[in-house]
């Protein structure tokens, strides 16, 4: 049987090691050129696909190749795109199986997370459904670190280090000059359901009086009252008090406490800021003074504070996503077992599509304080392992040498256009 090249496309929110996935997946195919022939990207994930706008990565030499490991974000770009089902779009599904003949792809490795596992599935029943023999692999992703199955998610040590690093530094900083000056830092983490993130902050504090000393989940309904009086009691204790929140805390009438009242490309609701909106909630009725920061795109771009957990663990299941389809695996996602907590050890299994795609694990109630506002040793205990060991970047003049590859594109061999 005549070899067949393989996909691979990267969606969702990047991540400090999504390209350290995309390497494991390269340089392990390229391995396997008996078996695999190309191995085309999606520029701008499964866009790349339904547009035939695909990247040769034969283009790119083994040194740039294996500069990804090290390098941020997505090299190939992105997309929040999601296929709709058969039967409302199967235009879109006819569009990828001509993209796919004319490429002569048998292979399919889709890098995200709950909602890329659902494109994966989707792609994965093209052999049942519509006659075209397809591997359709799904390898995970996800700083949210929410997919089911999976102990933990490539992309999530790496933000739980810089936040627990940040907390921490912001809470010297604050200490500093609480006496006369600041007394609140609200610190806003990404987590729009699971409060993961936002427990990475509790890493830092390793006594009480360590910042933080409040924490905001998701999962927890925000309780005013109680909120403000714990507040008050750090700044009496401490001299300060410093918080960490998720962006998608809500109130007791199940509303986010930022929502803007607008949804992105998935669905999902878009969220404004809660950290002003809760930094204005202690000043008005505290009347402490504030200041607050954002992590945004700076916690999923950390790469030059990234895990070193996180990136072996990244390379580590865009490797075994190539075996698994080597064995004439589909419609499955490798995914981390974890072995043993001290010491920590971890290995790959395999989990079914059809039980990740569109399914969130939120933070297990046992690992929030009784109290609401911190995490217990058992979460602690979980993290600790997850943001271990350092795995710096080369640095050039000062400052990380990420890599930038030529992206070149491959011939289109169709001639109609297709829009999204």
């Amino acid at each position: 049987m005549a070899k067949k090249n393989a996909f691979y496309a990267q969606s969702g929110g990047v991540t400090a090691v999504i390209n350290a996935s995309a390497c494991g997946v390269i340089e392990t195919a390229r391995k396997h050129k008996d078996k695999i022939g190309k191995v085309y990207a999606g520029r701008n994930g499964i866009i790349g696909a339904l547009t035939e706008d695909l990247i040769d990565t034969s283009k790119e030499s083994d040194k740039a190749i294996a500069a990804l490991r090290h390098t941020p974000a997505g090299a190939f770009g992105s997309c929040r795109y999601k296929l709709k089902g058969l039967e409302e779009n199967k235009a879109q599904f006819e569009r990828l199986i001509e993209v796919f003949k004319a490429h002569n792809i048998g292979y399919f490795f889709y890098n995200g997370g709950g909602d890329s596992a659902d494109t994966c599935l989707k792609v994965s029943q093209l052999a049942e459904t519509m006659g075209y023999p397809i591997q359709a692999i799904h390898v995970p992703k996800t700083v949210d670190n929410d997919l089911p199955i999976t102990d933990n998610c490539p992309g999530f040590g790496s933000v739980a280090k810089y936040i627990a690093v940040s907390i921490r530094e912001a809470g010297f900083d604050v200490a500093s000059m609480c006496k006369t000056s600041t007394k609140i830092f609200v610190l806003e983490v990404m987590g729009r359901h699971a409060g993961w993130i936002a427990a990475a902050g509790g890493l830092a504090a390793e006594k009480e009086s360590d910042a933080p000393h409040l924490i905001l989940f998701p999962e927890i309904t925000f309780d005013e009252s109680a909120f403000l009086a714990k507040v008050d009691d750090a700044v009496k204790q401490y001299g300060y008090c410093a918080i960490v929140v998720s962006e998608g805390v809500k109130n007791k009438a199940g509303e986010f406490l930022a929502e803007t009242g607008t949804r992105d490309a998935f669905g999902h609701a878009q969220l404004g800021g809660v950290a002003p909106v809760v930094a204005q909630l202690i000043k008005d009725k505290l009347g402490y003074k504030y200041h607050w920061a954002v992590a945004d795109y700076l916690q999923r771009a950390a790469r030059h504070i990234a895990s070193k957990t996180d990136v072996d663990q990244a390379y580590a299941l865009g490797k075994a996503a190539v075996e698994l389809a080597l064995k004439g695996k589909n419609s499955v996602m490798p995914a981390i077992t974890r072995v043993s907590d001290k010491p920590y050890k971890w290995k790959l299994g395999e989990a079914p599509l059809k039980d990740v795609a569109n399914k969130e694990k939120f933070m297990p109630r046992q690992f929030i304080t009784r109290d609401g506002f911190h995490i217990t040793d058992a979460c602690r205990t979980y993290l600790s392992p997850l943001i271990k060991g350092e795995d710096y970047p080369p640095y050039k003049n000062g400052l990380p040498d990420y890599v930038k590859l030529k992206n070149a594109a491959a011939p289109k061999k169709l001639q109609d256009e297709f829009s999204v």
